[in-house]
């Protein structure tokens, strides 16, 4: 198969939600009755320690969402697969809204802690650099009509948000006056939260990832949906 055509399992009609995406549901569903109802309050900051499950969930599935992306983009440029491509954009797109989520827990979780909703710090400054640059991706595919300039160039912006992303888990280390907290779990030594909140994370985490990876089969799927209803459209005209 080359890599301009698709073959018949490729354009076969598939459920753009399937029993992933429902399990995704159930498991986020689980994590935030166990979080609220069943994991004890922080003593210090109480209940809006809580958002810690959704916002640093949200930056690992934003991580899976953004690898992806990246090594869907490596592909393409390797071997110009068109569906590497599609999968890329997909990926994008759920990136994007993972950190976006990043972005508002983490501003009402520091409008609580430090009194403002943003501080111009580096690791946020960072993630927000990144979200823009998603942004960017996005905006970049809707903007160039060729089909393979629009993949080549948004491969390579792709590529470099993927490097981004080590400078914003590793910023708190390289710089000393930072206001937001080291790492309480993702850290070279023992996690420092107790056994049920931990639990609880790992959980949090899970469930994220999963729905992650549900969004971007999802979106995926429903790309090929649209190309083969295109495809027909203009057999159909012929």
């Amino acid at each position: 198969m080359t890599s301009n055509s698709l073959t018949a399992r490729d354009t076969k009609p598939q459920p753009v939600i399937d029993w992933m995406f429902w399990l995704a549901v159930a498991a986020v569903a689980f994590t935030y009755v166990r979080a609220i109802w069943f994991t004890p309050t922080e003593a210090t900051q109480g209940p809006s320690q809580k958002i810690f499950y959704i916002h640093v969930p949200s930056v690992l599935a934003g991580y899976l969402a953004f690898g992806v992306l990246g090594i869907m983009s490596i592909v393409h440029l390797w071997l110009k697969e068109e569906r590497a491509d599609r999968m890329a954009a997909a990926a994008a797109e759920v990136a994007v809204l993972f950190f976006a989520i990043v972005l508002i827990t983490g501003s009402i979780y520091a409008k609580v802690i430090w009194g403002a909703w943003w501080v111009w710090e580096l690791r946020l400054t960072l993630t927000l650099l990144l979200w823009f640059l998603g942004v960017g991706y996005l905006v970049m595919r809707g903007a160039i009509e060729d089909p393979m300039m629009r993949a080549r160039f948004c491969a390579v912006l792709a590529i470099l948000q993927v490097v981004l992303i080590p400078f914003v888990h590793l910023s708190v280390y390289f710089v000393r006056d930072h206001m937001h907290p080291m790492p309480v779990v993702l850290k070279p030594s023992s996690p420092s939260l107790p056994n049920s909140m931990l639990m609880t994370f790992l959980i949090s985490v899970a469930s994220f990832l999963l729905m992650s990876a549900a969004l971007i089969r999802a979106r995926y799927r429903l790309t090929m949906l649209r190309d083969a209803a295109d495809a027909a459209e203009q057999g159909g005209m012929a």
